[in-house]
């Protein structure tokens, strides 16, 4: 193993370390034994033996924590990293006594107050400091000073395509075709306007709010209406999307094929099918409540219109800002729930959009090509994929940073905290490994990772609210 790759893994294995005990540390059970078990190292004599054990184990994990962050601080302080990384790292050595005395606060006090919240905080403190000197270090490893970039007024739009009006041309692919396979085809083609690999995902992030807001109170009718109209609007983004982006999809080798770009279904009637499916799904999100609804409509209008038409073509933080168009279905399903925002939705919503960046940057990489023909300026190719990787580790950070967070505002329990736990050591690796690598298939397998993240994770909180 290399000086830097020694560096790199000490520093990996500190930050899941650290990230382990955050998350366990926000759970529930951890506060329960924390107010019964008061005395600090130990518990004080009379302690429940659960609670004592809990608390216990808690607190040795944090001690072997501890040895683990020493080991990766000196490795780091006797390499040859620059002085931000190692000024970053012993930032986080140095908070780790903090976190220790506040930890003997929170036996003490019974966790009573806002000493919980001060923990958590020092907590995910040290985990940031630790990821972030494992981002420079990674991107003094990896990364290129003289990869190309481009001015985003250097990338020209298509020119709109005559053809747009007019119907499908004779020799398209449906012409020569038996009836039968014609209507399957066209329906088919209708399908894939609605963009169904994007749907099962936000569908998934409505389904999660709903079981957290509504946990085993939670109506059939609300799932049925709530779920309908959101796959009616992310069909008629996803068919608005596809209007919209036509005349870029065909300079796209990834989106060439997509059926208003290659005439299979005409501009006019791609149009009306949108409108339809957006009626629809006002309609059917009326069935719950007026907020959904309006919330709905407001997805609908941002991913169609401030997405795709203003932020995609314009700005390099059309990734970051378009976000929220993916954190808008846990709204969605939280108001049809409760007829309000809460902070615990707003909380969800908000790992939805820190999550989009390290999700989507990693496609962006894959098809850099692609979105530079597209006339796209996506992150690789306005700033070059060394600042793309290091932004995919730190919205990574971020996004497990959240998810601790949820789970500490929510009655979230072991089963989330291990999921997120797990499933953020996974896209760590991948991501660790796209910046070792630097190729497609790489930040394929970083893309896939984090679409893996995101779901078990919502899977994790609809089970951890309905059945625990």
């Amino acid at each position: 193993m290399t000086q830097s790759y020694r560096e790199t893994t000490w520093l990996a294995a500190a930050t899941v370390s650290v990230y382990l005990l955050v998350v366990v540390g926000a759970t529930a059970s951890i506060a329960d034994a924390a107010q019964s078990c008061s005395g600090w190292p130990a518990c004080s004599p009379g302690a429940s033996e659960p609670a004592a054990m809990v608390a216990m184990g808690h607190r040795l994990t944090a001690a072997l924590v501890g040895l683990i962050v020493l080991g990766a601080v000196a490795v780091t302080l006797r390499s040859g990293a620059s002085r931000r990384i190692k000024t970053t790292a012993g930032v986080a050595l140095g908070l780790y006594p903090v976190q220790i005395g506040v930890g003997a606060l929170l036996a003490s006090s019974g966790g009573m107050g806002a000493i919980p919240g001060l923990h958590l905080l020092v907590g995910v403190a040290i985990f940031g400091a630790l990821l972030v000197a494992l981002a420079w270090q990674l991107e003094a490893e990896t990364g290129s000073s003289d990869e190309s970039t481009l001015d985003p007024e250097a990338l020209e739009p298509p020119a709109p395509d005559p053809e747009d009006a007019d119907a499908p041309a004779p020799g398209s692919a449906f012409a020569d075709r038996p009836l039968g396979a014609r209507l399957r085809a066209k329906a088919f083609a209708y399908f894939r306007l609605t963009k169904p690999r994007l749907m099962w995902l936000l569908c998934l992030v409505a389904a999660a709010a709903m079981a957290l807001a509504g946990g085993t109170g939670l109506e059939v009718r609300a799932i049925v209406f709530t779920l309908g109209g959101g796959v009616l609007a992310i069909g008629a983004s996803g068919t608005f999307n596809h209007v919209l982006e036509r005349d870029r999809d065909k300079r796209m080798s990834r989106t060439s094929d997509r059926p208003v770009a290659t005439h299979q279904i005409p501009l006019r009637n791609a149009v009306a099918f949108g409108v339809a499916l957006a009626v629809l799904s006002i309609a059917v999100f009326l069935q719950v409540n007026t907020l959904a609804a309006a919330l709905g409509f407001v997805a609908i209008l941002f991913y169609s219109v401030i997405y795709t038409l203003v932020l995609k073509p314009n700005t390099v933080q059309n990734t970051v800002i378009g976000g929220a168009a993916g954190a808008l279905p846990a709204l969605i399903g939280w108001a049809a729930v409760t007829g309000r925002i809460d902070v615990a939705g707003l909380a969800l919503a908000g790992l939805i959009f820190v999550w989009t960046p390290a999700h989507f940057y990693n496609l962006a990489l894959a098809y850099r090509e692609d979105y530079e023909r597209g006339g796209f300026p996506m992150m690789p190719v306005v700033r070059g994929e060394t600042t793309t990787r290091k932004h995919i580790l730190l919205w990574l950070g971020t996004t497990l940073s959240v998810a601790s967070a949820l789970i500490w505002l929510t009655n979230l329990g072991w089963l989330t905290a291990a999921t997120t736990t797990v499933l953020g050591a996974v896209f760590l690796w991948a991501v660790i490994r796209l910046h070792r690598e630097q190729t497609e298939s790489a930040a394929l397998r970083a893309f896939h990772a984090s679409n893996a993240y995101l779901g078990l994770v919502l899977i994790a909180i609809v089970v951890d609210s309905l059945a625990f």
